[in-house]
């Protein structure tokens, strides 16, 4: 059975309330004008944008307000380990009872964007606030507006805790951010998702260096997203892994989530060596398909007659599958301690099964070798081929 990891991590700190609304007045009153009816789900919601809003920036905004202005922050439940849940089951958790902590948040925002058709990525990292690096997590969004990357945090974007009690205010500091003014107190584990070409290190993050620094390498983050899209997720994960280690591992924070990651891309491939191994399974079972049809034929003496490459054929089709499964077998990696021994078994299925062919292929040299008269002497009973398939 495949197994997955579900990283989450969360964070809410105590929060000053921001900038105030400019500019966005007409477009939040349409957005919250939205009948309850639509809102049970982030596909109702993104129809509702997509009819009601027009430009990314509007829709972006419908997003960020309702989501904000919605979900209430949930103190009770903020240190509360729910990496079991799923995405979708978080969004459901969050939409039902309207509260939830930073990811729930985060997966509402990012899977209405996506829905209404502007890209948009969940960005997991740490944060700071007024010198003080957090002890706990957070998750955050990105969206691509008009071809440019911000950053939103609908979190602190709602509001702010007062004394152990969530206050709700919309905090237009955290809609639609710069990227080079958000990473004064976000910064992701992986600095893929700074969107800097100068990405800041962690420890330059604690020591408040966030200044451009053009002696560094230039990293082209906008082709490395490309480049990210098109992996599989065990690459995603692995690339991931790489650039956070890179980043320094500064925190605990870090270090968690990078024995997460580490563990996440062991399973990917884990899962990915097992589709191989169930690859090699169907091939073998094809083989032994076309084994035991060759012994049907050689127990009724080769008859009906066929043309001699064809009986050839017959034997030396499931030979090449053999080897080949024998090749392959033999490149698939680690598969969890509870498939190995069906790899041990698949192996030496396959050479024993090998072994009988090959007696068999010399039987038919021998017998494509004879004058008619001498092939038919050369026949006894042979028994169906005992190996089951897998």
């Amino acid at each position: 059975m495949k197994k997955t990891i579900l990283v989450f991590t969360f964070l809410f700190s105590i929060l000053s309330f921001g900038q105030p609304n400019v500019g966005y007045t007409l477009i939040d009153k349409k957005i919250a004008a939205i009948p309850s009816s639509s809102t049970t789900s982030t596909d109702g919601i993104a129809r509702y944008i997509n009819a009601n809003f027009k430009t990314e920036n509007d829709k972006i905004r419908a997003v960020f307000y309702w989501t904000a202005s919605n979900i209430s922050y949930d103190v009770k439940n903020m240190f509360f380990d729910n990496s079991s849940q799923s995405p979708q089951e978080k969004i459901y958790s969050a939409l039902k009872n309207r509260i939830g902590v930073c990811i729930h948040y985060a997966e509402v925002f990012n899977d209405i964007t996506i829905k209404i058709g502007i890209k948009s990525y969940i960005i997991e990292g740490y944060t700071k606030q007024n010198g003080t690096i957090a002890s706990l997590a957070h998750a955050w969004c990105a969206a691509k507006i008009d071809n440019k990357w911000f950053v939103f945090d609908p979190t602190w974007g709602s509001g702010a805790l007062y004394n152990g009690k969530f206050v709700k205010k919309i905090n237009d500091y955290y809609f639609k951010t710069e990227p080079s003014k958000i990473i004064s107190s976000h910064i992701p584990f992986d600095y893929l998702w700074q969107f800097l070409n100068y990405p800041v290190t962690n420890q330059e993050f604690y020591d408040g260096k966030i200044q451009v620094d053009k002696t560094k390498k230039y990293f082209d983050f906008a082709a490395e997203i490309g480049k990210y899209d098109s992996l599989s997720q065990a690459e995603k994960s692995g690339e991931a892994t790489k650039r956070i280690e890179k980043n320094g591992v500064k925190n605990k924070l870090i270090s968690d989530y990078l024995v997460s990651k580490k563990k996440e891309n062991e399973v990917l491939n884990q899962n990915i060596n097992i589709e191989k191994l169930n690859a090699v399974t169907s091939e073998y079972n094809q083989a032994i398909i076309f084994l035991n049809d060759f012994i049907n034929y050689r127990n009724k003496q080769f008859k009906p007659t066929l043309p001699d490459f064809e009986i050839s054929k017959m034997i030396q089709t499931p030979k090449d599958i053999l080897i080949k499964c024998q090749n392959d077998i033999v490149a698939i990696g680690s598969v969890g301690s509870q498939n190995s021994a069906n790899v041990a078994s698949l192996r030496k299925n396959i050479y024993d099964t090998l072994v009988q062919v090959e007696g068999h292929e010399s039987f038919v040299k021998e017998y494509l070798g004879k004058s008619k008269i001498g092939r038919k002497g050369m026949f006894t009973k042979v028994s169906w081929f005992g190996i089951p398939l897998n």
